[in-house]
């Protein structure tokens, strides 16, 4: 398999994860968005320290931080994505699930508007057409809502810009290493709230309980597909991510229509399946420039 193929897989099993993610957070209503991300912030620390032990990986670490450049992109990363989380937790367990979907739906506008003003990628043809699509739905939900999405909008710009910065250090950094050292960035704020919640006596989580083992599930389920998705971005263009990044919103608008049970009035609907068309458009154009032979990978 070559490496721009292996990196679509790595892409698309990352945002299949991601689009599951409504699931497990239901389970964790219990406590608030922040309580949630300090946690996920940790334990995805504690998981990347044991995955580095294990594969013996520690070089990989020190050669990471001894690029200034790179250990400030991460950290920047991590403080981002830290963000993303917050708002995409505080979006579920508050009945936005189907704003959170839309916001990974607008996410690939974003991705290629960054890719295309920011990192010279061209777009074809069929993929200005979709992105003026998308366009046009957002602006159909919006008069829809008679408000801003904010959650969606949010979570769109802040995941983009996570994107683009993965994308700027690319395949210098190693998946394993460059998630440890964004979670390294954040950990302190994590460690700080919590401290706080315990000194206020407002923590809801027993780490001997058995929600508190399932918090802790929060390490391997935040960090494999964000190891997945860093091994796909240094493989492949930020417009294919794009592309892939349509698995995970149509996941996530699934649970939350069919099984959280949150409405779809005539309005919200329209705009979905404009952004299906532009969804279609961009699917066929991709399946069309790689059967040509293309697509490159990264730099």
């Amino acid at each position: 398999m070559d490496n721009n193929r292996r990196g679509v897989w790595y892409g698309f099993i990352a945002y299949f994860l991601w689009g599951m993610f409504p699931l497990y957070f239901q389970l964790l209503t219990r406590s608030g968005a922040f309580e949630i991300v300090a946690y996920r912030v940790i334990c995805s620390l504690v998981f990347c320290l044991l995955a580095l032990a294990v594969l013996r990986q520690w070089r990989q670490v020190r050669r990471v931080l001894a690029n200034r450049r790179a250990t400030i992109v991460l950290a920047l990363a991590g403080i981002l994505v830290a963000g993303n989380w917050t708002l995409y937790v505080w979006g579920v367990n508050n009945g936005f699930a189907i704003d959170a979907a839309l916001g990974y739906f607008i996410n690939p506008l974003v991705n290629a508007t960054f890719g295309v003003v920011l990192l010279g990628e061209r777009m074809r043809r069929l993929q200005w057409v979709a992105f003026g699509i998308g366009t046009l739905a957002v602006v159909v939900l919006i008069v829809a809502y008679g408000r801003v999405p904010w959650v969606a909008i949010g979570l769109a710009l802040t995941f983009g810009l996570y994107g683009l910065l993965k994308k700027r250090v690319g395949a210098a950094v190693p998946p394993l290493a460059g998630l440890t050292v964004e979670s390294c960035a954040a950990t302190p704020f994590a460690i700080a709230y919590l401290a706080w919640l315990a000194a206020v006596g407002q923590g809801t989580v027993n780490p001997l309980s058995g929600y508190g083992a399932l918090m802790a599930l929060a390490g391997p389920v935040t960090a494999i597909p964000l190891l997945l998705f860093a091994a796909a971005t240094a493989r492949v263009r930020l417009s294919t991510m794009g592309i892939l990044q349509y698995v995970a919103p149509i996941l996530q608008f699934l649970i939350g229509w069919l099984i959280i049970g949150e409405q779809m009035p005539p309005a919200r609907w329209l705009g979905f399946s404009i952004i299906w068309v532009a969804l279609v458009i961009f699917v066929v154009d991709a399946l069309r420039d790689h059967s040509a032979g293309r697509d490159v990978h990264a730099d």
